[in-house]
């Protein structure tokens, strides 16, 4: 468990854009089992891939003309309840930090895994997003 103190500030580079932090499992399926609409999740991590790549990518992608209808984030090592149960709803993807997931009437149907995202520009993931919300969005 990394200290929230130190996290806040990652916290807040998703939060202070439009995403709800999700902190409990029940938050988590609430949000994420939801049959009608789409959903962003990210998966977020105190990794320099997370700051560099995967927070600024997800926030360049909501600004896009077709744009899920809720943007989630919970953070690994922070909110492990939350975290674990996202990872379900990841299945069969192995646990993976950070990540970006899209989900559609309760689905999960794009996922972008932390080797999807180390060693690739914050646009390239943006472009990559943006690309999945064209397309179930």
């Amino acid at each position: 468990m990394y200290p929230v103190e130190l996290t806040i500030p990652m916290s807040k580079d998703l939060t202070a854009h439009g995403f709800t932090g999700l902190k409990s499992a029940d938050e988590v399926n609430i949000a994420l089992e939801k049959k009608e609409g789409t959903a962003l999740l990210v998966v977020n991590s105190v990794c320099g891939c997370a700051a560099a790549n995967a927070r600024p990518g997800a926030k360049m992608a909501a600004r896009h003309e077709k744009s899920p209808d809720k943007l989630y984030t919970v953070f690994a090592g922070v909110d492990r309840e939350a975290t674990a149960a996202a990872r379900e709803h990841l299945l069969p993807y192995p646990p993976s930090s950070p990540a970006i997931a899209l989900f559609k009437d309760g689905e999960l149907v794009h996922f972008l895994e932390r080797h999807h995202i180390e060693g690739r520009s914050a646009e390239i993931i943006a472009e990559n997003l943006k690309m999945a919300f064209d397309r179930y969005c």
